[in-house]
């Protein structure tokens, strides 16, 4: 299996967009009922560990429920029968798992940016996020033990990143996203509004009631770099940087948007020969900068963890 590769949702989801999303909550609820018998809605709905997700949710149920528990993502059109059977075997195995993982469901024709996003070839798709990071998806409707040895691996990248893997307390699977401090809750909403000064601004006094936080630090790095990398021209970044060298200011710019576009081996190698070459307070910025990325992936990550290793070896 291939390495996850980051990925934010801020950049592709116009999360302002929520009457139009309760609006299509609303009607998939009406069409789940009126097709159920005696009114009962689908009994995979109700299960605890399989969401329908929108635009408007995604951010909570997928990209931060993902910290503490794998989500697998199925990208499914109504009105496919191919993606209706796909959708049975993952909501049997989501319910067997009892935990371990949970299945949100995407309509990608009500949700046109979610497609766009996960850059969807073909339906049925579905991909695992992991610690905020996509895992190597598959496509159509492989058998349901080629699908099984699938979700092996994603659970064993899971426990390497240092995620619960296990049954969730009580089989609330809502406690994981919902039982967080105010400070930390308040960000979490100012980023689902795409209000990101606001959310940045609740991570900082987070960290100052508590300052090892990793949730809160991880967040907040995770902000800063939307932000640094939303207000960059990515052409003018990458002639700036390929021109001169020697500027630090443009090697640090390219290596945020090598983050924020989920190439974090190549960012941590461009800061770290930055480092190699500068010294001095240049070579402190840089360092700084380094350790700022490192926060936006989970510490247990291989390649924070190699790219530590290399930053130890130039400083020491």
């Amino acid at each position: 299996m291939q390495q996850p590769r980051d990925f934010s949702m801020y950049g592709a989801v116009d999360l302002g967009a929520r009457q139009a999303a309760a609006q299509r909550r609303q009607q998939a609820a009406a069409r789940a009922a009126s097709a159920a018998p005696d009114g009962q809605a689908d009994a995979g709905q109700s299960s605890a560990f399989i969401i329908e997700v929108t635009e408007e949710t995604f951010n909570d149920d997928v990209v931060y429920r993902s910290r503490t528990t794998p989500v697998v993502v199925e990208l499914y059109a109504e009105q496919s029968a191919t993606c209706e059977q796909l959708t049975l075997v993952l909501e049997k195995l989501a319910n067997e798992g009892n935990g371990a993982w949970v299945l949100a469901k995407i309509d990608i024709e009500a949700n046109p940016r979610l497609a766009q996003a996960f850059q969807v070839p073909e339906i049925p798709m579905v991909v695992a996020v992991v610690g905020g990071q996509m895992v190597e998806p598959f496509l159509g409707t492989p058998p349901e033990a080629q699908v099984k040895r699938w979700l092996t691996q994603v659970l064993a990248v899971a426990e390497q990143l240092g995620l619960q893997t296990g049954p969730i307390p009580d089989g609330d699977a809502d406690e994981a996203v919902d039982d967080l401090p105010p400070a930390l809750a308040a960000a979490r909403d100012a980023m689902e509004e795409g209000d990101l000064d606001a959310a940045a601004q609740a991570l900082e006094k987070a960290l100052v009631d508590t300052p090892a936080d990793p949730l809160a630090k991880s967040w907040l790095s995770q902000v800063n770099l939307i932000r640094r990398a939303s207000s960059y021209d990515p052409a003018t970044v990458s002639r700036e940087a390929a021109a001169d060298p020697g500027d630090v200011a443009a090697q640090l710019r390219l290596a945020d948007l090598q983050m924020a576009n989920g190439d974090a081996e190549d960012a941590f190698d461009r800061v770290l020969g930055v480092i190699k070459r500068t010294s001095g307070e240049e070579r402190n910025t840089a360092r700084l900068h380094l350790l700022d990325l490192f926060e936006v992936l989970p510490p247990n990550d291989e390649r924070v963890k190699k790219a530590r290793t290399q930053l130890t070896l130039l400083l020491f």
